[in-house]
């Protein structure tokens, strides 16, 4: 296999924190590699290195000669004063250059430098160009072209850059957690994109779903060793087991060998001889690798509450709620109560950060009321995060608001414990928090509230920029609260393992309840659109068999004339669906026209797939009146 990078000895360190020290590994062609370690160990900032956003103190990124690379950082940095449209025609896009090129050569009038241009274009498929960036603008749901990327929002700059990137089709995408600002819909496309590109991978991501169905090799760095596994997160998990269960048998044997040759270095207090050196070398080597320490830990957290929570939570009657003319809640009634998990998903922008400031009275709705129980203490976990006071110490934020939290079961875990629960140790704990990365902010931020012992617990978003090894700690956590959890989040996985009951904004500021978790939610729904699609014919689904062969050999009159109008139809849309296909083909760069042109092309494909199906009902139905 052909290699497209290789990382040797690569080490960094701000201050005197060091992020990895002598990491090494490397990214074969068509490989789709995902790199997985703690908050804190410098994933984006490696990242940055191979991306070429900053330096390494040592070591070396070696890519294969003449390959195209690119790079979505966590936080992209765009040109403020571009305007969308601009930022994705840049000239630094290979195809759009190619794209202009023909463009300019047509305008000439240039035969040989038209044949030219045309060339380039079979040659590089940038024919294709067009219709591809029009499926990803699409499907990121970027609409304005006219917009200035300075008045944007985070996630909407982040989309923007994942799309400049995806357009661009380099030999080698590096993504740093594409999915955040996500919502499911588009996370679930740009898993397909990425599962079906031929193009090779490197990205960190926390969500797993996406990381299992994408990705074909992981990269585990641990204590500054990478560890390599050929296959996807669910088989990364059985082997990661199986490592440290053979990790933890070599680190007691060396614990049982380190007392017997303790016993020896007691007894021979002088090494003289070549033999007894080496001996006392090796005790040395065996004492380091026997005080290893394994962080594996499950602990029971048996999280409660330590305010009793009443029968009534929230009630929202009738509720509706709607911004610059658009209803985003539409008439919703729901009763939250004690021990609910309830998860709620949507597209972006449909309501759902709304919906939760709603629940906790910082906004009013329109119309419709909200009830809050007299015993409710509630939590809040915002998506914006809050700012700190840089110069403050962990440990000094989290006993700022409690000294104990109070567990289910009655115990009391201190400050401390609580921090070295959600993987801060108790070094890392008396860290200024200038000194943290962005996903231990997020941890951090996390924990204030967790610690404030709230019996209604509401989180916006609480897995962006949290690491896998966190999540696994926080789900846990959520699985054992005594309290109502109500969550918002686009991770499939998390709402899978944390969710009971899912609230989905649908269209008009319609919000549907469904029992179960995302996965069910899911096979509900497909069931329903494979129950649309039965229900062509529904009267023939009531009648037994012999009613169904009666009518299957009626080939009436006026089935005959709806066949033969059918075939017309579809005759007349494969036409006009060629005819598009060739102005998508034919080098506009048009936007909007490529815009309109697509969403002609959407309605013509479902309305043949319609029209299709309905023939082949009628074509049975003819050729069984014909036996």
């Amino acid at each position: 296999m052909t290699t497209y990078l290789q990382v040797e000895n690569l080490s960094k360190a701000f201050g005197d924190k060091v992020l990895f020290e002598g990491i090494s590994f490397s990214i074969m062609k068509d490989q789709k590699t995902a790199l997985i370690a703690k908050n804190g160990t410098g994933k984006s900032t490696l990242l940055d290195i191979i991306g070429n956003k900053t330096y390494a103190d040592s070591g070396s990124v070696v890519f294969r000669n003449d390959l195209t690379i690119g790079y979505l950082q966590q936080d992209p940095v765009l040109d403020d004063s571009l305007t969308v449209r601009q930022q994705i025609l840049t000239v630094n896009n290979k195809l759009a250059r190619i794209s202009a090129e023909y463009e300019q050569a047509l305008a000439s009038g240039d035969h040989e430098r038209i044949a030219a241009a045309q060339a380039v274009m079979d040659a590089s498929g940038a024919w294709d160009y067009e219709a591809d960036m029009r499926q990803i603008l699409g499907k990121l749901r970027i609409d304005d072209l006219d917009q200035v990327i300075g008045t944007l929002s985070g996630g909407q700059k982040k989309r923007i850059a994942l799309a400049d990137v995806l357009i661009e089709r380099p030999d080698m995408l590096i993504l740093d957690e594409p999915t955040n600002h996500l919502d499911t819909e588009m996370t679930e496309w740009l898993e397909k994109y990425l599962h079906d590109t031929r193009t090779t991978l490197l990205m960190v991501t926390h969500d797993r779903y996406f990381l299992d169905n994408v990705c074909d090799c992981i990269i585990e760095i641990e204590d500054n060793t990478t560890y390599t596994y050929s296959g996807n997160y669910a088989y990364y998990l059985r082997k990661r087991e199986e490592r440290i269960q053979n990790l933890s048998a070599a680190i007691d044997k060396a614990n049982n060998l380190l007392r017997r040759e303790s016993e020896w270095i007691s007894r021979m207090p002088k090494a003289r001889g070549g033999k007894a050196k080496y001996r006392i070398d090796s005790f040395y080597q065996l004492k380091e690798f026997a005080s290893k320490r394994i962080d594996n830990r499950k602990v029971d957290i048996a999280t409660g509450t330590a305010h009793r929570l009443g029968n009534k939570v929230v009630d929202l009657k009738h509720v509706s709620k709607s911004y610059d003319g658009r209803r985003l809640i539409d008439d919703f009634t729901y009763s939250f109560q004690k021990n609910d998990k309830v998860g709620i998903c949507g597209v972006n922008g449909c309501g759902k950060t709304t919906l939760l400031n709603i629940i906790t009275g910082a906004i009013a709705p329109d119309s419709g009321t909200v009830s809050t129980g007299e015993t409710v203490v509630p939590g809040y976990y915002r998506q914006q995060g809050i700012e700190y006071d840089e110069e403050q110490r962990v440990i000094d934020i989290i006993k700022d608001i409690a000294e104990v939290v109070v567990l289910g079961d009655g115990r009391r875990l201190s400050a401390s414990q609580f921090l070295e629960y959600f993987l801060f140790p108790p070094k890392m704990q008396y860290t200024p928090v200038a000194k943290l990365s962005g996903g231990e902010r997020r941890r951090l931020y996390l924990m204030t509230v967790l610690m404030q012992n709230p019996n209604l617990l509401i989180l916006d978003e609480p897995t962006n920029d949290l690491d896998i090894v966190t999540l696994n700690v926080l789900e846990d956590f959520l699985n054992a609260f005594g309290g109502c959890l109500i969550v918002v989040s686009h991770d499939r996985y998390f709402l899978d393992k944390v969710a009971e009951q899912l609230l989905v904004f649908e269209e008009d500021g319609r919000i549907r309840s469904f029992p179960g978790n995302y996965t069910v939610y899911l096979t509900q729904k497909e069931d329903e659109k494979q129950s649309e699609r039965r229900d062509a014919p529904p009267a023939d689904k009531k009648t037994d068999t012999r009613q169904q062969d009666r009518h299957k050999k009626n080939f009436t009159y006026k089935l005959n004339l709806e066949y033969q109008q059918l075939e017309k139809d579809i005759e007349a849309l494969n036409a006009e669906k060629s005819e598009i296909e060739q102005q998508l083909s034919g080098g506009t760069s048009d936007i909007d026209e490529i815009t309109k042109l697509s969403q002609r092309m959407d309605e013509i494909l479902a309305d043949l797939d319609a029209k299709e199906t309905r023939w082949l009902e009628l074509e049975e139905i003819r050729e069984s009146d014909q036996e």
